[in-house]
């Protein structure tokens, strides 16, 4: 039975902020703590809907499939509603459930808009890197071959991936932020193919975001110290 506690007194201390504030946020507000999650689940099975009709596909495409071989402008314009277009190789439902649980979660805990601003920060670093790896070529680390300058990057994975690291940084989560980490990179030696890679650069931003959010809030905290700027020791006031 020891063991049996020291596993969940370890993942009280790894989920239980995290989950206290979901659980009792979705107490209080249920579904309204989370619209734009919502509006994301309903967007995304409008697209899996609408791009599996004869009618449909094409004009999904236009809007929201992007390559590396599209102009730079055209790939720009598309990424924001690529996230939501689903990949036709896998089960929707899957990008359902994730936009679900990681989105509804981050929406919860970071707020709606810099929810957004991570999940397309993820996404673009992923579509700008599908460039910068095919003009490398497959020879170098980082690169990629031709062939992948006409695959179509489309889906929610890497804003998954770096919302969820983002969320663990923040609620100290280090062993599971560390798992995702470690289980992506699994993924490219497993798998080596454009999605992978782009999940790792997608960790990359948003590990930088992680780096830039610690000092700002070191920055902060050390303008409200007694004695800093201009108070000559007076106490911080905070509204």
């Amino acid at each position: 039975m020891r063991p049996v506690r020291v596993l969940c007194g370890a993942a009280r201390h790894e989920w239980g902020p995290l989950l206290r504030n979901v659980r009792a946020t979705l107490a209080v507000q249920r579904l309204r703590a989370i619209p734009m999650t919502i509006a994301a689940v309903c967007l995304t099975a409008l697209l899996q809907v609408v791009q599996n009709q004869p009618w449909g596909f094409g004009a999904v495409h236009r809007l929201g499939a992007v390559r590396a071989e599209d102009p730079l402008w055209a790939a720009l314009l598309r990424t924001p509603l690529s996230l939501f277009v689903p990949a036709l190789d896998l089960p929707v439902w899957g990008a359902l459930v994730q936009i679900l649980v990681v989105f509804g979660t981050a929406e919860i805990c970071l707020g709606r808009w810099r929810t957004l601003l991570i999940a397309y920060v993820a996404t673009l670093a992923g579509t700008l890197y599908a460039r910068i790896g095919v003009a490398l070529g497959p020879d170098m680390v980082f690169g990629l071959p031709a062939s992948d300058a006409r695959v179509v990057d489309t889906g929610p994975s890497a804003a998954v991936v770096g919302l969820a690291v983002y969320v663990c940084y923040v609620y100290r989560a280090r062993f599971t932020g560390a798992l995702v980490i470690a289980a992506m990179v699994a993924e490219v030696f497993v798998k080596d193919n454009l999605a992978g890679k782009e999940h790792l650069v997608a960790i990359g931003a948003v590990l930088v975001l992680c780096v830039r959010a610690t000092r700002r809030d070191r920055r902060r905290d050390q303008d409200l110290r007694p004695g800093s700027g201009t108070r000559s020791g007076a106490p911080p006031i905070r509204s």
